[in-house]
């Protein structure tokens, strides 16, 4: 049931969590101090879990092993945080990530910069721990899950030896040590309390450093990729995250019969994500780009063939269409829709800050023509807050604004806005049907 949870991107059991952890000012006294944690950290019962995460999913494992290894390669490129394209992060706030063990080189010597399609959600159900952890998507391609993990060396029995890597996700500016060096150390340490073997790409347990400013959590992960990787394969530079695109849809509370438009779909996040958990309502996802179009298509298409394998005989449809049109003049008939999601341009990666000032108010005339008066309902997520209050000032007597959530998308400071849709009627720019 927790393998289902919709808004969260990793899962993992903690071992410990520390809230104000004390770090010394010397490194190596800092590093020295993490090595001896690792003889103090309760690990018997976290590793239970992770035993029992392994008998239930062992199953799934062995049937995808092919086709991971055959994406593993291609996956690598994308791996590290970046979704394929990076907008540049705070350079106020140091974040750095890597995968390390004793004796190995790190996977990743570079700080990750996090991505505007990459959003790591505190609006919704996630756990705050888990913030920095997406960085460590690395494909695991079909681990030997028999084997028992216990306290020190593996059971006699057993003459396999478990393998590990160290990931630390490392965000805050007054740590003496890198993320490599935390996981370095660490790791060596995991190494030699347990005798298990260090193996960055093959391996069967992942243990997680996660330090942020003061807070440290240590956790062994129980997901092998982000779960926000569920819908999507053909991902563009502004993909969004199927954890942030559920909280967003949740936030409308759609009811069945719903009519759901997504007019800035891109690759089709959001209405995918719709169709899969809201399949009663109906669900319209329309870009300008052709290029957008065409990847919403092949994933729509990716997802009915996965339908198609579950029910062996019948495939099941999804209620969603895919649709090239321009914001600013919607094919759709005045008053007919009932909750508009979408995830407007930042400004950034698309468009530009200088063309949102006169693209959201056109939207926000154009989504309030075509939302239902009174009932209608809009959530957008934005990063070009400024932008957006002052289109939305100028609309005021169209829509209200509800609620607003704050994300994190890739390490830019988004909204998620709530709006409610008036009982005015829009005014008609050109006579329609």
């Amino acid at each position: 049931q927790v393998h289902r949870l919709r808004s969260v991107d990793n899962l993992f059991v903690v071992v410990q969590e520390f809230k104000d952890y004390q770090f010394k000012e010397n490194k190596e006294d800092a590093l020295k101090d993490l090595e001896d944690l690792v003889k103090k950290l309760p690990w018997t019962d976290p590793l239970k879990v992770w035993e029992l995460n392994n008998s239930l999913k062992k199953k799934k494992t062995k049937r995808k092993k092919h086709n991971l290894q055959s994406t593993a390669s291609k996956e690598k490129l994308n791996d590290d945080g970046e979704e394929e394209g990076t907008d540049q992060k705070d350079a106020s706030k140091q974040e750095d990530c890597a995968q390390s063990a004793a004796g190995v080189e790190p996977a990743s010597g570079q700080d990750t910069e996090k991505t505007e399609g990459e959003a790591s959600q505190n609006g919704e159900e996630e756990e705050d721990g888990n913030e920095q952890s997406d960085a460590k998507d690395e494909l695991q391609a079909g681990s030997g899950s028999e084997t028992k993990a216990g306290e020190g060396e593996t059971s006699e029995g057993e003459a396999k030896v478990l393998k590990f890597r160290v990931t630390c996700n490392r965000a805050g500016d007054k740590h003496s040590f890198t993320s490599n060096e935390a996981a370095r150390d660490f790791g060596g340490a995991v190494q030699e309390h347990f005798q298990w073997k260090a193996d960055m790409t093959n391996f069967d347990v992942e243990v997680l450093l996660n330090i942020h400013n003061n807070e440290v959590v240590v956790g062994i992960a129980l997901t092998e990729e982000s779960l926000h990787r569920r819908n999507i394969t053909h991902f563009g530079p502004t993909t969004l995250r199927s954890t942030l695109a559920y909280g967003m849809l949740r936030l409308c509370d759609p009811q069945p019969t719903d009519i759901i438009v997504d007019p800035m779909c891109g690759t089709g996040a959001i209405p995918i994500e719709g169709a899969t958990e809201w399949p009663s309502c109906y669900h319209i996802a329309g870009d300008n780009n052709p290029q957008a179009v065409k990847r919403a298509a092949n994933n729509i298409c990716s997802l009915l063939k996965k339908n198609e394998n579950k029910e062996s005989s019948t495939s099941l449809g999804i209620p969603l269409d895919i649709i090239q049109w321009d914001i600013c003049n919607l094919p759709l008939r005045t008053g007919s829709v009932d909750i508009i999601v979408t995830d407007m341009p930042f400004g950034k990666r698309i468009g530009s800050k200088k063309k949102n000032w006169d693209l959201y108010p056109a939207c926000l005339m154009e989504m309030g023509r075509i939302c239902t008066p009174g009932t209608g309902r809009a959530v957008l997520l934005t990063q070009d807050k400024k932008c957006f209050a002052k289109a939305l000032s100028r609309m005021g007597h169209i829509w209200r604004k509800g609620q607003t959530v704050w994300v994190n998308v890739g390490g830019l400071h988004a909204a998620v806005y709530l709006l409610k849709r008036t009982w005015e009627r829009a005014e008609e720019k050109r006579p329609f049907w």
